[in-house]
């Protein structure tokens, strides 16, 4: 907010510059006027800010080094509407975010916004390099709330993603044909909220992703990490130090999986993916995915192997650890659970001394 003020203090109405020695535009957008006829206006490495109100439009960004900045979550809020053309709005988008297989599109940042109401997704990004969305808020999108394919070194955080479709934040190698899985380069999914939806976060046929320190509460299922038999294999991703709580909403079964009901993490045709320091309670259900960390062969039947699931504190769920795979290599360790699927996977009680001098067992 200090630099929007700052920025607004030496802004003329309408268009404006920065001082010259930095030789970028900064475009200031007014309930009244479109955030695309700004965009179209950019150039590389320009920001765009957009005052607060109400906006009736899908946009369009194809301009790298862009930044686009509301004024804040719940001042800024962009809509369908009338405004609205191209193809980003044809297909049910918010912003859509677009490169080529040629020359991915690279460092664009999006801050401050919010996304509501779009039949597809709130946001659409596809071929992006360090694509960062920071303080978004997408809420009541048909599909998706936040969703990238074919692209590298995103960074999610401090986002918002609230009663969508389908995912809250969804990451995939691509939604349109079937590949191996796809090297994100370290793409990041950080201090994100996400809550009500079908699926709080998909990481899907991806490697080198970070999912951590994100809170998912009152979804059908928190956190899929998902797979399959394609080749490189899905894995090398770090689920860690989340906050996973309550996701018991009832979602119907689809032609890809059964009902969702007190789904936790899940893992689904995966390796050597590390699940690690997340707290996860209270997930209840009767699904075949219900549990607190889940291991399930795929819909196509491939299994997960030489994953990591240690160092959790995974209670009063229907089931708090549940490995219902037959893949082989895969690890449970000093985790704090009492119910496990197979039976074994939690720690032994530890005896503690009860006040009668007896010896009692601990409740874990």
């Amino acid at each position: 907010m200090a630099y929007l003020a700052c920025t607004a203090a030496v802004m003329v109405s309408g268009l404006g510059a920065a001082p010259p020695a930095n030789d970028r535009t900064v475009h200031v957008v007014r309930p009244g006027k479109t955030i695309q006829a700004a965009v179209d206006a950019a150039k590389p490495g320009d920001t765009i800010i957009i005052a607060p109100g109400t906006y009736k439009e899908s946009v369009n960004i194809t301009v790298p080094g862009l930044t686009l900045q509301g004024a804040g979550a719940r001042s800024t809020v962009i809509v369908p509407g009338e405004a609205s053309a191209g193809t980003c709005a044809k297909t049910g988008n918010g912003i859509c975010v677009t490169g080529t297989a040629d020359r991915p599109l690279q460092r664009v940042t999006l801050r401050s916004l919010t996304l509501r109401g779009f039949t597809k997704s709130g946001l659409w990004a596809t071929r992006t390099d360090r694509l960062r969305v920071i303080g978004v808020t997408a809420e009541k999108n048909g599909t998706w709330g936040l969703a990238q394919e074919r692209s590298v070194r995103g960074l999610f955080s401090h986002n918002t993603a609230v009663n969508n479709g389908d995912a809250g934040l969804f990451v995939a190698n691509t939604v349109d044909r079937e590949e191996g899985a796809q090297d994100a380069r370290g793409t990041v999914l950080r201090h994100n909220r996400v809550l009500g939806n079908r699926i709080g976060v998909t990481v899907r046929r991806l490697r080198n992703v970070t999912v951590d320190h994100n809170e998912a509460i009152g979804n059908c299922a928190a956190m899929f990490v998902v797979g399959d038999e394609g080749k490189p294999r899905a894995g090398a991703i770090a689920v860690r130090r989340n906050n996973v709580r309550a996701n018991n909403k009832l979602c119907p079964a689809t032609p890809r999986l059964p009902f969702l009901q007190g789904s936790g993490i899940v893992l689904t045709g995966v390796e050597r993916t590390t699940v690690t320091g997340n707290r996860v309670v209270d997930n209840v259900g009767k699904s075949p995915l219900s549990g607190g960390i889940v291991l399930f062969k795929s819909f196509v039947g491939a299994v997960n192997e030489n994953n990591e699931i240690r160092d959790n504190v995974v209670l009063r769920n229907s089931t708090d650890l549940a490995n219902r795979d037959v893949g082989t290599g895969n690890t449970f360790r000093s985790n704090r659970c009492a119910v496990s699927e197979p039976a074994g996977l939690c720690p032994p009680a530890v005896p503690t001394a009860g006040a009668s001098g007896t010896t009692t067992q601990a409740r874990h």
